[in-house]
């Protein structure tokens, strides 16, 4: 961006998912008896304090419980968020969104989109109509990191922390500090309207969870990965599995031989190995059959915290490792399969 876009850069656009912020609940004290994606945008963004020198714009993308997040809304989602960020007077975006699958639609913003401007992503653990919601909080604090000079890439605000895409998952079900970045740490705090970083921003061309390993660049991303994800009538068909004590495979081979009207063809397969993404020995079976019928297999581990770290079983048994989370993975896997061909994704990972 030239000094002339960056003079009038003053616009943060607000993009409404529905979520718990949005949230609406029969008594003030319910916590969790409440119904998800009742409340629009516009109303949440009532009160709100807006940065010095910007000014706000909304629009309602969807209106979800974000359990049920998918390529319906990812799709008009992706295509909004690279709409807004193209215009010169638009210094950044915040997406308000459910909890349960932040991670993944901020993960999957980062790796198609990879943004020279900040797209936020924000949330709350309680409903609207809480006696005390944490949503307004969170939202006027991702309202600050959208509008804070030099903020790049997708970025996860919520109880006063933010996130990068590429580390942030959810580790709690119920406390207003509900989201982590693991060893990696939190990119910055959010305090009495001031922004403390303590890691670099993402940058432009920065690929998130692969660890250094060859993507296409961004400029190509952009224009091939984009346009496949808008006009793909149906996503690969990617599964998740976990490794665990007493595993017989039963599940691959379910998965490999399920099929029925409208169930798209199984494209591949993201394994949670125990420890370091280690795999029972019956599952490892199962996966090389799959392997053998085509299916892309990739791995990573169960473990709360931490990634696969290379040099064990993962490179002796042909199953690649991939530093992300499990859902992260499977978006990742998605996107590999979408990009390429299977033998191309394979690639990508090991």
């Amino acid at each position: 961006m030239d000094n002339r876009q960056a003079a009038v850069a003053t616009t943060v656009v607000v993009l409404g998912t529905g979520g718990t912020i949005a949230g609406r609940a029969q008594c003030r004290d319910d916590h969790t008896g409440y119904t998800a994606g009742q409340i629009g945008v516009q109303a949440l963004l009532h009160g709100i304090p807006v940065p010095t020198g910007h000014h706000v714009e909304h629009e309602q993308v969807a209106q979800i419980d974000s359990k049920d997040m998918g390529p319906a809304v990812w799709r008009p989602l992706l295509a909004r968020v690279q709409h807004h960020l193209q215009r010169p007077d638009v210094a950044g975006l915040v997406v308000t969104h459910g909890t349960d699958t932040l991670e993944e639609t901020a993960y999957l913003l980062q790796r198609v989109l990879c943004p020279a401007k900040p797209v936020v992503l924000t949330c709350a653990m309680r409903p609207a109509t809480a006696l005390a919601p944490d949503g307004p909080q969170n939202l006027a604090d991702a309202l600050l990191v959208a509008a804070h000079p030099g903020a790049r890439g997708v970025v996860v605000v919520c109880a006063g922390r933010a996130h990068r895409a590429d580390a942030v998952q959810k580790i709690h079900p119920y406390r207003l500090d509900a989201f982590s970045s693991g060893d990696a740490g939190p990119l910055g705090q959010v305090e009495q309207g001031r922004l403390t970083l303590w890691r670099a921003w993402p940058a432009a061309a920065e690929v998130a969870g692969f660890n250094g390993n060859p993507w296409p660049s961004p400029q190509h991303q952009h224009d091939e990965l984009l346009p496949r994800l808008l006009a793909a009538e149906g996503w690969h068909r990617v599964e998740t599995i976990v490794s665990h004590a007493g595993a017989d495979g039963a599940l691959v081979r379910a998965l490999l031989a399920y099929a029925g009207p409208g169930v798209a063809p199984l494209r591949g397969l993201v394994v949670a190995g125990t420890g370091n993404g280690t795999l029972h020995q019956d599952v490892l079976a199962a996966l090389r059959q799959a392997q053998a019928q085509g299916v892309v297999v990739w791995r990573t581990t169960r473990c709360a915290e931490g990634r696969v770290v290379p040099g064990d079983a993962p490179e002796q048994d042909g199953i690649p490792a991939i530093a992300l989370p499990l859902a992260q993975a499977r978006l990742a896997l998605q996107l590999a399969l979408l990009h390429g061909d299977a033998l191309g994704a394979a690639k990508v990972a090991g």
